[in-house]
């Protein structure tokens, strides 16, 4: 296990993606398992670093709400299209529920004539997964093609591990990132963001050049950043940063 990082400071802001960071993949989104002294946790830590403590996730806020009940932290939802600061104040940019109203029908005729795709509608951000149908990337690639031209300008595809995502071209968690570090209580900290997926690098990226600690989770690190194998050991690493 690589970290390359300091020892913990009281001036850090942590920035936390969920899936495939501090959660093991699932067959479908909804069976991830949280375990049971992870929201626990991270409101200890959160309280440690004086409430600069986000998740940052492509899951929706009420989703992430649901997963670590019965905190609700600072987070960003559907990479970055809602946001909610450490005040509790929510901030949405990117594509609205009524801008994907005219290709939301097509997508989910597509996934049920598609065994093994799924359709996962953020209401901000729709997602077709295909994780348990890997052969069904040409096809998945292809719908979302032609669906495009049906959509605002702004809308953008998002790739990540076996998903293709619809959302807001401005959205997204190194956005969500800078916002939350112009606030209180991130701002002046040193940000440190765990992230394992491609939807993460761009924030990755701006923590280690802001002179942050940017740790890549994922088994073939990233040359300069440091790195987890894998979220059993953000589990523990997150443990360790938790003791007395």
């Amino acid at each position: 296990m690589k970290e390359n990082i300091s020892p913990p400071h009281a001036d850090w802001a942590l920035f936390l993606d969920v899936d495939g960071t501090m959660v093991d993949f699932a067959a479908v989104p909804q069976a991830v398992e949280i375990s049971a002294d992870l929201p626990g946790r991270l409101d200890r830590l959160a309280r440690r670093f004086g409430g600069a403590l986000a998740l940052v996730s492509g899951r929706a806020l009420a989703d992430l709400d649901a997963l670590f009940s019965p905190f609700r932290f600072a987070a960003a939802g559907v990479h970055g299209s809602e946001r909610r600061d450490a005040k509790g104040r929510l901030h949405f940019t990117g594509l609205s529920r009524e801008d994907l109203e005219p290709v939301r029908g097509e997508l989910e005729r597509f996934a049920a004539a598609h065994p093994g795709v799924l359709l996962e509608d953020k209401g901000r951000g729709l997602v077709l997964h295909f994780r348990q149908a890997p052969h069904a990337e040409s096809a998945v690639r292809d719908v979302v093609q032609r669906i495009m031209a049906r959509l605002p300008g702004e809308a953008a595809v998002q790739e990540g591990h076996y998903v293709l995502e619809i959302k807001g071209g401005a959205s997204s968690k190194r956005a969500a990132v800078e916002a939350f570090m112009r606030e209180a209580p991130f701002t002046g900290r040193i940000p440190v963001y765990l992230g394992d997926d491609l939807t993460d690098l761009d924030a990755l990226a701006y923590v280690d050049a802001a002179g942050g600690h940017a740790i890549f989770v994922g088994p073939q690190p990233r040359s300069g950043w440091g790195s987890l194998p894998d979220p059993a050991a953000v589990r523990e690493w997150l443990r360790r940063l938790d003791a007395p």
